[in-house]
């Protein structure tokens, strides 16, 4: 069972790898008024960014983690609830980068450029700088305030999780909930990702059209992560009925001696 979950993996990261390349030339390529036009050399300086690998491997690591949970329902051991804590970290984790996401492009369309500034609590200690007094460290302020902000929305989504579903769900429904919430979080967050990003980049926005695609390309990695344990479930049907001794019938009898 752990090498299906493997292949899932992999085909999950394939799939990733394989979509980079056309949602970014279609997303970023030369169709907008600002200066946000992305040739194939430009899409692949930014493929061999670090940051892009960083989010690959969290993104993987998730679908991993995710799959846990349906190999221990499927070698049918589950002693204690403590395995239902690893799901649930990992749903509340990619809903808060949904809902950060959404909101994010939803604020780059309203406010255009000057919503990275929102995001920048380091200009509240520095509002007293003179007229030299410019924050060198303002882009670091902005991320920063990005992460903080994900953390917090992390720890909600837990809590609510937590205290809801882990406590009272069997392990195969709360799987099937965690997968539902991930796919209708990602289908929202695309239906708000997506027109934002229509709209900044018919403007002449600087910055923020690569915040808008940061919505769709976060939409589209979470909604294609929950398919992996569906995946992994028709490999392991598939095995069974592969697997001696253990073919039924269409009506679930036992094979005839």
């Amino acid at each position: 069972m752990k090498r299906w979950a493997i292949l899932t993996v992999f085909l999950y990261a394939l799939a990733l790898l394989v979509l980079t390349l056309p949602v970014t030339l279609i997303a970023l390529g030369d169709w907008g008024k600002n200066n946000m036009n992305m040739g194939f050399h430009e899409t692949l300086k930014l493929v061999s960014h670090w940051g892009y690998w960083l989010w690959l491997g969290i993104l993987v690591a998730g679908q991993a983690l995710l799959l846990l949970l349906p190999i221990n329902i499927a070698e049918r051991r589950l002693p204690a609830r403590r395995p239902l804590k690893i799901p649930v970290i990992v749903t509340a984790f990619f809903l808060a980068n949904l809902c950060f996401a959404g909101i994010f492009s939803l604020l780059c369309a309203i406010f255009t450029d000057n919503a990275f500034n929102l995001f920048d609590a380091s200009a509240l200690f520095h509002s007293g700088a003179g007229q030299n007094g410019q924050n060198n460290n303002s882009g670091n302020g902005t991320l920063y305030t990005m992460i903080f902000t994900v953390l917090v929305f992390w720890a909600i989504w837990a809590l609510v999780f937590f205290r809801n579903f882990a406590k009272s769900d069997t392990p195969d429904a709360l799987l099937k909930r965690t997968i539902r919430w991930l796919l209708r979080g990602s289908i929202l967050e695309l239906i708000i990702a997506v027109p934002s990003h229509v709209i900044v980049r018919r403007r002449d926005d600087c910055c923020a059209p690569m915040g808008t695609f940061w919505g769709i390309a976060t939409g589209i990695s979470v909604m294609l992560l929950c398919f992996g344990p569906g995946v992994f479930f028709l490999f392991l049907e598939k095995f069974q009925q592969l697997k001696p001794g253990s073919a039924r019938h269409s009506d679930g009898a036992p094979p005839r001696k």
